[in-house]
């Protein structure tokens, strides 16, 4: 039995949607952000030291295996798991393609988004009234210089592949597909993602009509990215 250690509104939302994919039996312990920082609790500690989500436990027979980091979480289930599915032949064009998009999701994707929310809270954060000003110049001044930049360069490089083929990895639906996903949900509420990039509102709304992704939602609770 595998236990998914499931902070709201994160990440870890994809793990129990590959799990769905998977056909395979879990568990949630779920865990709730702090209301004000919106930072996981530090009971998450106890699983992993750096008391972040996703997280799993996998109860086998020869003892318990925690995995962390959601590329490292998918290759771990889908190598002991998935019987050969959700994952390109290997030595293939399309297995090239799904490792590459299994590690742009966090390595490349994620960080312009991060610096978005941290530079919009900034923005908005209350501090002394002299400091407004300053505190708003300058991150209006990394985004529009930096940030903004790099999110409409990416999402118009992977609006661009999706021309090309109907998942990322290729013609079949693979892991890389729900790796894909947080980020571009976080880019349609965080970064302006619309109609002007169809392929990409595409893939959203196909990922959202998964039946194993409604179940995932049924099963993880509340769950703000889940709009087309």
């Amino acid at each position: 039995m595998i236990t998914v250690h499931h902070l709201n509104n994160s990440r870890s939302q994809r793990v129990l949607w590959l799990l769905e994919e998977l056909g395979l039996a879990y568990d949630i312990k779920k865990y709730q952000r702090d209301a004000v920082t919106m930072l996981a609790p530090p009971e998450l500690m106890r699983v992993h030291p750096l008391g972040k989500s996703p997280v799993i436990t996998d109860h086998t027979a020869e003892g318990d295996i925690t995995v962390a980091e959601s590329g490292a979480i998918v290759d771990y289930l889908v190598e002991r798991y998935g019987n050969g599915g959700l994952v390109p032949q290997p030595h293939t064009a399309e297995r090239r393609q799904y490792t590459y998009w299994l590690h742009f999701a966090e390595g490349t994707a994620m960080p312009p988004l991060l610096m978005k929310l941290i530079f919009d809270r900034i923005k908005s954060t209350k501090m002394p009234f002299f400091a407004k000003p300053i505190a708003k110049a300058i991150a209006n001044s990394v985004l529009a210089s930096f940030v903004d930049p790099n999110l409409n360069r990416q999402l118009d490089f992977m609006e661009a592949e999706l021309m090309k083929t109907e998942w990322f990895a290729g013609p079949e639906f693979t892991a890389a597909d729900i790796q894909m996903s947080f980020p571009l949900e976080a880019a349609q509420q965080r970064a302006g993602l619309n109609a002007s990039r169809p392929k990409l509102m595409e893939f959203l709304k196909k990922i959202h009509a998964r039946p194993a992704y409604k179940k995932a939602l049924e099963r993880g609770g509340p769950y703000s990215f889940a709009a087309d």
